[in-house]
């Protein structure tokens, strides 16, 4: 009796090599961009204590109640893989000092999250983010720095129907004022909204705003916002967020109902949408963290930073985030022949000692099946040994995008030194 095939877990999926490919571009776009704003990467520990979540997101937070991997190790110790990554970065912070000599500390990562939701487009339980934290300036451009870093990534990944959402959630005494407010306008109506808003309503009223259903958002379109609760501080700071936000180019569109689904989240918090991406539109998000530091045991620290979902970046990038495997540069070395194949190996070892991408086929195959295999593994030429040719001490080359092809001195590839020196070779070869 054949056995069963095990398949991935549900929720979580295999990014297969093709794939692979549009989200190397995506890092490699993020750690460019980063890079050029002075953000250096950090690499946190896949899984933490519980707690750090428990107390840096709230324990009242679905996430916590509802979504966490959480698990016991055999010192009898809570672990959590990690569902977000700030905490774990401002824990980073907390434990090597990391402020003490640079004053604002300016990082960024990429890597999986893991939540227990219900798997739907774009969304898994395994799922990939790209994260930035500026911590240790309560500067408003710095907001500003952070915000417009965030849409440069998206921008430079082509995301289509792109839009900014951006809002102010102030302080806790802000807060307090408007969760008073609040709660006297939705206790009369309350028997109107789903039961997940009845039951936020008894832990934290104001994550009402984060339904998705139409009924409750219409309910709510009356109610009091926290805008009209911000102190004179924190209301000016927001107006010099959005007066550097113009200085940068950067467009946006206040929306004042605005919330972030995280608790520690204070002053400035913002959305980037997609149109493209249907009623589940957010793609990227951020804000001001400036309670964390000290809600995790460090001393009051001001931070920011935001986190984008890469299956979603994917999603809405051109082609649905997809790239053909062609115009690599490099070689497919194919033998005609048999017997060439101890020589088409030497040049392969010989191409890639030198930094040349090259392969070659291991099975034996026909000329026109190892030809389509070149083509399939996306490499600009395939360079062919032959019996006539190598007679004469040369190879035919094919240009496997146009299908031309010609014959260079087998020593001359052998003599360059670099890829560019085998560019030049090509480009100068007699016609």
């Amino acid at each position: 009796m054949s056995k069963q095939k095990i398949k991935a877990i549900h929720g979580t999926r295999d990014i297969l090599p093709d794939e692979a490919q549009s989200w190397q571009k995506v890092i490699a776009t993020v750690s460019r961009v980063a890079v050029s704003h002075n953000y250096g990467l950090i690499l946190n520990p896949i899984f933490e204590a519980t707690e750090l979540f428990a107390r840096g997101i709230g324990e009242t937070n679905d996430v916590v109640t509802k979504e966490m991997y959480t698990f016991t190790d055999q010192g009898g110790r809570f672990l959590t893989l990690r569902p977000e990554g700030t905490a774990s970065v401002v824990r980073a912070y907390l434990e090597h000092s990391l402020g003490a000599d640079s004053g604002v500390v300016k990082v960024w990562y990429a890597g999986p999250m893991f939540r227990q939701e219900r798997p739907q487009a774009g969304r898994y339980r395994q799922f990939y983010q790209i994260g930035v934290e500026a911590i240790g300036s309560l500067d408003p451009a710095l907001d500003a720095e952070v915000i417009g870093l965030n849409h440069r990534i998206l921008d430079e990944l082509e995301i289509r129907d792109l839009s900014l959402e951006i809002n102010t959630i102030g302080m806790p005494a802000d807060r307090q004022a408007h969760r008073e407010s609040f709660v006297k306008f939705v206790r009369p109506i309350l028997g109107n909204f789903c039961p997940d808003c009845k039951r936020r309503f008894g832990i934290n009223p104001l994550r009402m705003f984060d339904c998705k259903e139409a009924s409750c958002r219409e309910n709510l379109a009356g109610a009091p916002v926290v805008y009209d609760f911000l102190s004179r501080e924190n209301l000016g700071h927001f107006e010099e967020v959005l007066g550097y936000l113009k200085l940068a180019g950067v467009p946006y569109q206040v929306n004042k109902k605005l919330v972030r689904g995280l608790d520690y989240y204070t002053r400035t918090a913002w959305e980037f949408k997609s149109a493209c991406l249907g009623s589940q539109d957010s793609i990227s998000g951020g804000g001001r963290y400036d309670l964390l530091s000290e809600q995790l045991g460090g001393p009051l620290t001001p931070g920011i930073g935001f986190a984008s979902g890469m299956e979603r970046i994917l999603m809405a990038m051109p082609d649905r985030g997809r790239t053909k495997r062609t115009d690599h540069f490099g070689f497919f070395v194919a033998v005609r022949d048999p017997g060439f194949k101890s020589e088409a190996v030497k040049l392969l070892y010989s191409l890639r000692k030198r930094g040349i991408a090259a392969d070659t086929d291991y099975l034996g195959r026909s000329l026109k099946a190892q030809m389509k295999q070149a083509n399939k593994s996306g490499y600009r030429y395939a360079v062919i040994l032959a019996e006539d040719e190598m007679a004469r001490g040369r190879v035919a080359v094919r240009n496997m995008i146009d299908s031309s092809q010609f014959e260079l001195n087998l020593s001359d590839i052998y003599n360059i030194g670099n890829e560019q020196e085998l560019g030049e070779l090509i480009e100068k070869r007699p016609e």
